[in-house]
């Protein structure tokens, strides 16, 4: 990849981003010819084949973020996302943490959880012993339920068994879920641990007297988790008012905010998954899988917090990270069928399941940090306002090179608004 292509990328116009984007080589020549005839909205027979009741495409701006550096690679990341500064927050951001370094991750391991809850069991405290002793064989029952990944190296891997509810108190519901770790290889998995949950369930009725009620995959990945990590010059934060340190302590205590206060952590981690859910879309895969994941790891102490953690070194250097649990894949569903999604995985290079992970979690930690740097320095919305003047111009009606004109002299004006756009279309 050639990114010295790629400079100023946001001054050009639309063909001079996709021929830059051809002449850098992260995306074909074919690809071209895909973004040119604006082609990445699903035909009707395939949408019609997708869903229920299909009327047609809901379409969603499809752009790139630009300037990651993850683990040493250059990364150009593909967004699908309707909201103004999002881009340019995220491309901000890595450009400045590549300065120091870029993106370091971690992915221990990568297993989905399969999850078969039962019901009227009378002992579970000895059924969850006869679970623990029969592993072997639900292991094996599992991987002959979906042999195909189990040739492939996958398939369940380990067990768990919980006992919910209280065991002392006969008068609240208690249940027994029995949980099952499988490797997935590259799919997210659904229908592979479904498969294998429904293919158990007699097995595991029969081990301890109870009823399944529920066959099912969850999408909270705890098995599957991914962290980001980046470590930032604190003399790169300086800005017109504040010294590097000055910033640095401020994002600190901005987290330690949304810690402790649910309030502010919910619109904490919305930043954060502004950058998420934009790669997560345009790859194809579940947002809102990844969503609930996330938010309910986020509650894991008992409380809603901050997901990001933002420290200094012993040198002083802004150091942060983010854990997310990724319930994702690079195969099956959309992925496979859909072109925008195909193109997205080609700009990434056709990474794996365990590279878009940290991916994910790497574009998280950016644009939890440009938020947050923006919020405690100049204020969250003069970077969004100023993106978001182009959509004022159209909505005043203006047309052509008319919309650049009317967003410039709007970004000085003394109030950023429809009126002051109508009356700045006027005048020109």
């Amino acid at each position: 990849m050639d990114t010295s292509k790629l400079t100023k990328f946001y001054k050009k116009n639309h063909q001079d981003k996709i021929t830059a984007l051809v002449e850098a080589g992260v995306i074909s020549g074919d690809e071209q010819s895909v973004l040119m005839n604006e082609s990445l909205d699903l035909n009707a027979e395939t949408g019609d084949n997708m869903i229920e009741n299909y009327l047609g495409n809901y379409s969603l701006p499809f752009g790139v973020a630009l300037n990651f550096i993850i683990n040493g690679e250059e990364k150009v990341i593909p967004m699908a996302i309707e909201e103004p500064s999002v881009i340019a927050a995220s491309s901000f951001a890595a450009k400045l943490i590549g300065s120091s370094g870029g993106f370091t991750t971690d992915i221990p391991k990568r297993q989905m959880i399969g999850q078969i809850t039962l019901k009227d069991v009378s002992d579970k405290l000895a059924a969850r012993e006869t679970i623990k002793r029969a592993k072997r064989s639900i292991l094996d029952r599992a991987n002959e339920a979906h042999p195909s990944i189990f040739k492939r190296g996958g398939g369940a891997k380990d067990l768990e068994v919980r006992i919910l509810g209280e065991l002392d108190n006969p008068s609240l519901p208690s249940f027994l879920s029995v949980h099952l770790h499988v490797d997935t290889k590259e799919a997210m998995g659904a229908n592979i641990i479904n498969t294998m949950m429904e293919g158990i369930a007699p097995y595991i009725e029969e081990l301890t007297g109870g009823t399944a009620l529920l066959r099912i995959l969850s999408n909270y990945a705890t098995e599957s988790l991914a962290t980001a990590h980046c470590v930032i010059a604190s003399h790169t934060l300086k800005t017109g008012r504040f010294s590097g340190e000055e910033v640095r302590d401020r994002i600190i205590e901005a987290t330690q905010v949304a810690a402790i206060d649910p309030y502010r952590a919910v619109t904490h981690n919305k930043g954060i998954m502004n950058g998420v859910d934009a790669v997560v879309a345009a790859t194809g895969n579940d947002w809102r899988a990844v969503e609930a994941s996330s938010h309910a790891y986020a509650s894991r102490t008992g409380q809603y917090r901050s997901l990001t953690t933002w420290d200094k070194n012993e040198n002083g250097d802004l150091v942060g990270s983010l854990t997310l649990p990724l319930p994702i894949g690079t195969v099956g569903g959309a992925i496979s069928i859909h072109p925008g999604a195909k193109l997205a995985h080609s700009i990434l290079g056709q990474p794996s399941a365990k590279e878009l992970e940290g991916i994910l979690v790497s574009v998280g930690l950016a644009q939890n940090f440009a938020a947050v740097r923006a919020l405690v320095t100049e204020g969250i919305q003069k970077g969004h306002m100023g993106l978001h003047a182009r959509s004022l111009a159209i909505s005043a009606g203006a047309k052509g090179k008319q919309v650049q004109q009317v967003a410039d002299l709007l970004k000085e004006a003394p109030h950023m608004n429809l009126a002051a756009a109508k009356e700045i279309l006027e005048k020109i």
